[in-house]
């Protein structure tokens, strides 16, 4: 069991060290897939001294895009499952459990069946819509006189996630003609980054996801207890709120680009504080490498598994992380 003191240098050591692992993962899902290139070609085409456009179009338009995309939805569900876990004081909690993947995901096909404007821009609003007022539905639910009640929340969670399924599937049964689509949106996949996407949802989901880093403190004293947090200065309700709508949005963006990928925000947080300990000002930025690391493997197993066809990426991070969840509780 890691040391329970935390400092600088033990800190900046772990993360350099998780940062090193998603750098050699990330070159990793970068030369392998259904058509392998070298370490040469990479290099050329990065310096702008290749000449073969199936290299360039590969490693550009296709590799990079999608190892960006799969490091930042990994990093930011991460976080947001860190966080709701220590405002809840409860390892299940995560965004998908809690309904808001959900409510993301009724916003994005709303946006797309109904044809609403620029599609990489309307799609993450009203996922983000989504998945905001689903929040909001579950943390009212989750009041029991006058109080937050975390179990509560949790159940009303998975009942409000539920009905906003059977949602989902009335849009897919409604309009049919995009049923394939549809069903790859529900089990998660990277298969359609894009650049442009990417410069929209990128840096909102950092920039959410630093902010709740920045929280740490906080969140470690509210796991504590309300009470206890209250006395050391926290504004426990304005804390709370602001990490809802940032986990919300979070979410939202993440659905948005990338379908439902469950797992990595209940997965993620819990084998970061095993590894370094419950200390928030580790496992939050750890869990935004880690989540990277995570999601980066699962799509490079979803690519090459059966390749040249493609397994749907949430697929993979459930089996991979259903098993590996149980096998972490059992061993406590």
């Amino acid at each position: 069991m890691p040391p329970s003191h935390l400092t600088f240098r033990r800190t900046v050591f772990l993360l350099s060290v998780l940062a090193a692992v998603l750098v050699i993962v990330s070159l990793a899902a970068l030369l392998i897939g259904s058509s392998s290139v070298s370490l040469t070609n990479v290099f050329s085409v990065l310096t702008g001294r290749s000449d073969d456009e199936t290299a360039r179009t590969i490693i550009l338009q296709l590799r990079i895009p999608r190892i960006i995309l799969a490091i930042l939805v990994g990093a930011g569900l991460s976080v947001a499952g860190a966080t709701l876990q220590s405002l809840l004081r409860n390892p299940l909690a995560e965004p998908y459990i809690l309904g808001i993947s959900s409510g993301g995901t009724v916003g994005a096909f709303l946006a797309i069946t109904l044809g609403l404007g620029w599609a990489q821009l309307t799609t993450p609003l009203f996922s983000f819509v989504g998945s905001g007022l689903v929040m909001m539905l579950v943390y009212s639910l989750g009041y029991r006189r006058g109080l937050l009640d975390p179990n509560a929340l949790l159940l009303s969670g998975v009942m409000v996630g539920a009905f906003f399924n059977s949602i989902i599937l009335v849009v897919v049964a409604i309009f049919n003609q995009e049923l394939r689509t549809a069903y790859l949106w529900m089990m998660g996949n990277l298969s359609g980054a894009e650049s442009s996407t990417l410069v929209i949802v990128g840096p909102l989901i950092l920039a959410s996801s630093i902010v709740l880093i920045l929280q740490s403190r906080a969140l470690n004293l509210i796991a504590v207890g309300d009470e206890s947090a209250a006395q050391f200065g926290v504004n426990v309700e304005r804390i709370r709120r602001l990490s809802y709508i940032l986990a919300s949005l979070i979410t939202g963006l993440a659905v948005s680009v990338s379908g439902v990928i469950g797992f990595v925000g209940l997965l993620v947080p819990h084998v970061c504080r095993l590894m370094f300990g419950s200390d928030n000002r580790i496992v939050m930025p750890a869990s935004l490498i880690g989540g990277g690391i995570f999601l980066v493997l699962c799509d490079l197993l979803s690519r090459t598994l059966l390749a040249p066809s493609e397994i749907p990426v949430g697929a993979i991070t459930a089996a991979v992380g259903a098993p590996l969840f149980v096998y972490l509780l059992k061993r406590g």
